[in-house]
């Protein structure tokens, strides 16, 4: 017995939202998925800067003279790209939701929540704010390249795997994290289920609470899950709970790989919990405030964050543009200071 069940293309492509949301939708958050898409929307989300494309952005209805302004100087900066089409869709799609979050293929934005307002993270009410969201994330570019996509993967360069960018729109949702968990399955068996969230809450730690997690998680996989998925038996799901801890829905699944963060276990411990054949499977939660993983006084995906004015300021600049900006600004304040 391997840590890891080989990885293939095949087994890849099957944790792709595509693949498994048409079988899930009734148990899952309302999504849609636009594919193909132009090249040109893979060459904005691969190219430097950050920066929304023209017509994105939910316009007032009369503009002020500052307003051209901003306008004039975005067109010197000279932005290339416009999808006037895929902004229609969107909107279609908001319009019919109330609000978004996009993902890709495999991957969600969720590493760029701060560009847009804290008390609505990911929250999505124009075109722009899905640009801006997925231009921001380090997360997305997994989903960019078949070398990260297949990474792991044997098989034949000059033969490559045909793969296809899509945009998920899912709609948004104020979550509540604490009901979130990870779900491990190897060979068929539901062995292990990790609290999502590193925040410590201290109703996870009354026994009865633990059992009801593990009884409704057990039941909801052997009920909904279990029999329809047709792919390999070796796969991990996220699964958000209803507030009173007895039904599910899924949230995405994800390939049994190093790619997977496997939150409060270690794969190694994982696959002990395996060779054991417990009967249930084994939950992990943040059991104290002094968990080594609820310590944390840094935000998450800190290494993500720049200043929002540094943001504006580098929309569709080069990065020898943006220093340069950077530094006359700072100079400015330096003067003004004095």
């Amino acid at each position: 017995m391997t840590t890891f069940p080989v990885q293939t293309p095949d087994y890849i492509l099957s944790f792709q939202f595509s693949s498994w949301y048409l079988i899930f939708s009734s148990i899952s958050i309302k999504s849609t998925i636009i594919r193909p898409l132009d090249q040109a929307f893979k060459e904005y989300l691969d190219s430097d800067g950050i920066f929304v494309p023209e017509g994105s952005e939910n316009l007032p209805p009369e503009s002020s003279p500052s307003d051209q302004e901003s306008d004039e100087d975005d067109a010197a900066v000279g932005r290339s790209f416009s999808f006037p089409d895929l902004d229609e869709r969107i909107r279609r799609i908001i319009k019919e939701y109330g609000a978004i979050f996009p993902k890709l293929n495999f991957s969600s934005p969720k590493d760029a929540s701060w560009v847009l307002p804290p008390s609505s993270p990911l929250k999505c009410m124009s075109p722009s704010d899905v640009y801006i969201l997925l231009k921001s994330s380090d997360f997305v570019s997994h989903d960019l390249s078949i070398d990260t996509v297949f990474e792991g993967c044997q098989y034949d360069p000059s033969d490559p795997p045909s793969y296809q960018l899509e945009l998920v729109l899912r709609k948004w949702y104020a979550i509540d994290s604490s009901r979130e968990f990870r779900c491990f399955v190897r060979e068929g068996r539901l062995i292990g289920i990790s609290q999502r969230d590193t925040n410590f809450y201290d109703f996870m730690n009354e026994p009865q609470t633990q059992n009801k997690i593990i009884e409704t998680l057990e039941c909801f996989w052997n009920e909904k899950i279990k029999s329809q998925w047709y792919g390999q038996q070796d796969y991990i799901f996220d699964v958000l709970m209803t507030r009173d801890l007895s039904r599910g829905h899924i949230l995405d699944f994800n390939p049994y790989a190093p790619r997977t963060d496997p939150l409060l276990f270690t794969y190694e411990e994982l696959l002990s919990v395996f060779t054991q054949g417990l009967s249930t499977p084994e939950l992990r939660i943040i059991d104290s405030a002094l968990h080594p993983v609820a310590s944390r006084n840094a935000p998450a995906h800190q290494h993500n964050m720049l200043p929002i004015e540094a943001l504006a300021l580098s929309s569709g600049r080069d990065i020898n543009d943006f220093a340069y900006l950077c530094t006359n600004e700072i100079q400015q304040s330096i003067d003004n200071d004095d």
